[in-house]
């Protein structure tokens, strides 16, 4: 049995799950990811399952993949870079890992917020470099945090802002009225409500369609002047160059994200430069104890559905096949 290895975390992190993997017997072929289209039809057509991160499953790797992959199993809970539909038509099973990370990443959402806020980089650079240079920052108390998506994180977001004095209201079409009425959380009743009543934009919403470039420029001038987006879903909700000339003009007085639309980013990538802007390498889940938590599972899932058996969480409706 051949296993693809690409995610990164799974591979730099130490744990129990190198353990449970190297106890199979399986042989495991490792690469660096995330791996584009034409990587990824390098490596597959002679594997028997992948854990994957964000690489790029199109139709045609998942084609030269038959007729030997019997399952993918991916690192995390975002599953916008694997075709889902073709995996289905094709009897791949597509495996991931929910409700493993929602803690680390709200605590990431809260550590660019403050970064933010409190313009910690940019003094911890002037006393790096000698300079005792002191900027006035703000409060987040008593502010307005919109948090688009009330789901596992967009949760975890809501019981952190209420503990730092913010007053927190919510957009989902799928609203846990119990939750929200215990966590203090008002209901708004779309996007663009939330957009022009929020101080703090946080965005955990998934990527679809409907979702790609929400905050583009139509809907960012509708938000208030100076307001904060913070993104630790995904680089492609946000267009690019509307975020860079908002920054720029001081629509928005700050943005703070753990992803981009290109990953890794070219060295020329506005936002990099774009002011009052925080970007982090996609690191928000990717702590020791997050990282245990989903490599164990990601590889449980994986296991399971190669010997036969029913995985701990499957995305689409395909049987799994009995072991070989």
């Amino acid at each position: 049995m051949v296993i693809l290895l690409t995610t990164t975390s799974f591979q730099d992190t130490p744990g129990k799950h190198h353990d449970i993997l190297r106890e199979t017997g399986y042989d495991v072929i490792t690469a660096r990811g995330p791996l584009n289209e034409e990587q990824i039809l390098e490596l597959v057509g002679e594997v028997d399952g992948i854990i994957c991160g964000d690489d790029m499953f199109t139709r045609r790797v998942l084609e030269k993949a038959l007729p030997r992959l019997r399952v993918l199993s991916k690192y995390g809970i975002g599953l916008d870079k694997i075709d889902v539909e073709a995996a289905t038509e094709f009897a791949i099973p597509v495996l991931f890992t929910p409700g493993v990370n929602h803690t680390t990443v709200a605590e990431h959402c809260f550590a660019l917020l403050l970064g933010l806020v409190k313009n910690l980089v940019e003094e911890v650079n002037f006393t790096r470099s000698g300079k005792w240079k002191r900027l006035t920052g703000h409060e987040i108390m008593g502010r307005k945090i919109g948090i688009v998506g009330l789901g596992r994180i967009g949760k975890e977001m809501a019981i952190r802002a209420r503990a730092f004095g913010l007053e927190a209201q919510a957009f989902d079409i799928y609203w846990d009225g119990d939750f929200a009425d215990q966590h203090g959380v008002r209901r708004v009743d779309s996007l663009n409500e939330l957009l022009r009543t929020a101080d703090i934009v946080s965005l955990h919403t998934n990527l679809s369609p409907q979702t790609r470039n929400m905050l583009n420029p139509e809907s960012i001038a509708l938000m208030k002047k100076g307001a904060l987006v913070i993104n630790c879903a995904r680089g492609e909700l946000v267009d690019t160059a509307a975020m860079v000339e908002a920054l720029e003009s001081g629509q928005v007085g700050g943005y703070g994200a753990d992803v981009l639309d290109q990953e890794p980013p070219p060295a020329d990538h506005p936002l990099l430069k774009a002011p009052n802007c925080l970007i982090t390498p996609h690191i928000g889940s990717r702590t020791y104890e997050s990282v245990v938590r989903q490599a164990t599972k990601a590889v449980t899932n994986l296991i399971l559905a190669l010997e036969g058996k029913t995985p701990l969480a499957q995305f689409n409706d395909v049987p799994i096949r009995p072991a070989q």
